[in-house]
């Protein structure tokens, strides 16, 4: 008898973006509008911070926030070597070239203990990855920028939700860049944000990301016309208003299903303490966004557990390789193996397994069973 396919993720999308995408169509602005702005300022009353900003996607955000810092040719930027290639690939686009920085072998994040040996006087921001949903140490990272007079643009693309010590993404960073990418806690299939606490950051943002000009077709058009000028070079990277009303609803339970994920989250990890199988810890003093749940095998079955998995109608991925043995660093860079040794344990021992608000007990449980079974049955074979 076949197996129940378990997906790797499944949205929670319904009524009420139907209802909102209907309001829209029906209206007048498809581009940035009303739908842009209600999202951007409930966006910021959720975070906690000044000013939100809708962008097209986390990799805009951050390359269009290291671009409003006056970051480019010549300057570095501190990343970490374990999070997903969009981080890294920003600061080139932007013009600087990354430095990478080992992981934490227990949280998986970037390891604070090495960042400051990586700052140089070329060094002009960090970007903090917020890995899996569990928030970086932003009041020791915030210390470490201060004395050396660096910016911070924290990659949020996991962390909506996070708190720790109290600190929420965005409220000690410069900016803050968020994903609304298909598998994201809310999503809109693409899209992103900018959050800031300082409002000169914010105003230069929201010019940059639309050309360059000075005036929206929302600004020029709901009163009476207004020329727009051209003040400095932008690009364009606007959320626009059907992005913003499939948002919108998700804001009125994204707390709710935080506390489905963390149920989810807490059951995987009383079945794989039981079975001995490692993952990343989430500290004390934090609230994880729990945007992802990752497991930690041994290296030489990684792969082969992968495909078991698939072959057990299991969706799983892996978050992520390490950027710097991606081909393009190696070639461009020179980076080679042993360079990060614990962003490269990392990624050679991860598997990430479905995690979304519908999962129900049962099939987090098929998915600990499926994996049970596959792992013994190559730890067998690998003894036999």
């Amino acid at each position: 008898m076949s197996q129940e396919r378990i997906d790797f993720y499944r949205h929670t999308l319904g009524e009420p973006e139907l209802r909102n995408l209907g309001a829209v169509l029906d209206g007048v602005f498809l581009t940035s509008g009303p739908r842009t702005q209600e999202f951007e300022s409930r966006f910021a009353d959720y975070l906690g911070v000044g000013h939100a900003i809708g962008m097209t996607s986390c990799t805009t955000a951050i390359f269009l926030a290291l671009k409003a810092l006056g970051i480019g040719e010549g300057d570095e930027v501190i990343v970490p070597a374990m999070s997903f290639i969009a981080t890294a690939n920003a600061v080139i686009h932007a013009g600087a070239t990354p430095i990478f920085v080992d992981a934490e072998l227990e949280t998986a994040n970037i390891d604070l203990d090495q960042v400051e040996a990586a700052i140089t006087p070329r060094t002009k921001a960090i970007i903090p990855v917020h890995l899996y949903g569990h928030l970086v140490d932003m009041r020791r990272l915030r210390a470490i920028a201060d004395r050396h007079g660096l910016a911070i643009v924290e990659d949020c693309a996991h962390a909506i939700e996070s708190v720790r010590d109290d600190v929420k993404p965005g409220q000690l960073g410069d900016a803050a860049c968020f994903s609304f990418y298909a598998t994201k806690n809310i999503t809109c299939g693409e899209g992103g944000a900018i959050a800031t606490p300082r409002e000169d950051l914010a105003e230069a943002v929201r010019v940059i990301r639309l050309h360059g000009m000075s005036k929206s077709a929302y600004d020029r058009y709901t009163a009476r016309y207004r020329h727009y000028d051209m003040p400095v070079m932008g690009w364009k990277a606007n959320m626009n208003d059907l992005q913003a009303a499939i948002l919108l609803p998700q804001l009125d339970r994204i707390e709710a299903q935080l506390e489905s994920r963390e149920r989810i989250c807490q059951r995987y990890q009383r079945a794989f303490d039981g079975l001995g199988i490692d993952y990343p810890r989430v500290v004390a003093g934090s609230r994880s966004a729990r945007h992802l749940f990752t497991i930690w095998v041994e290296p030489e079955l990684r792969d082969d557990v992968l495909q078991g998995m698939q072959d057990a109608a299991v969706g799983v991925a892996v978050n992520y390789r390490p950027i710097h043995l991606m081909s393009y660093y190696v070639e461009r860079y020179g980076f080679s193996a042993g360079m990060f040794p614990n962003a490269e344990e990392i990624g050679a021992r991860t598997i990430t397994l479905p995690l979304y608000p519908a999962m129900t007990d049962e099939q987090v449980d098929q998915v600990v069973e499926r994996f049970v079974a596959v792992h013994t049955g190559l730890l067998d074979r690998r003894s036999a």
